[in-house]
């Protein structure tokens, strides 16, 4: 939730220095206001637009790696049927799991019946 709040603070905040620069510009140009020089010469910025996209780049390739990783631990799982009281464990990796059914470790495919209930043990 805080992430959608952060967002939309952020293009608003863009919004208004838009706006702000195209009022200055307007008041430059009718000579209200003298003219400033730039805050960033104009022989870095292919650099820094360079650089800017260059740690997006890593920032995303950091995410889906860990994410990748991640999904590739094994963990425990019990199937606990709620009639009988028994428990089957399995050893399955955590991406695996998709909703009531996941795939194990030696590639079985399992599917929960409605009366049966999943505990997923985290480390």
């Amino acid at each position: 939730m805080i992430w959608k709040f952060l967002l939309t603070a952020t293009v608003v905040f863009g919004a208004y220095l838009v706006y702000r620069g195209r009022v200055r510009r307007d008041q430059e140009a009718a000579g209200l206001v003298p003219r400033r020089p730039p805050l960033i010469p104009s022989g870095m910025i292919r650099p820094l637009a360079y650089l800017a996209l260059a740690v997006m780049l890593l920032g995303s390739m950091t995410y889906l790696v860990r994410d990748w990783g991640r999904d590739q631990e094994l963990i425990r799982v019990q199937v606990i049927n709620a009639n009988s009281g028994s428990v089957t464990e399995y050893e399955v990796r955590r991406g695996s799991v998709d909703g009531r059914r996941f795939v194990t470790s030696d590639g079985r495919e399992v599917r929960l019946a409605d009366v049966e209930r999943l505990v997923i043990d985290d480390p």
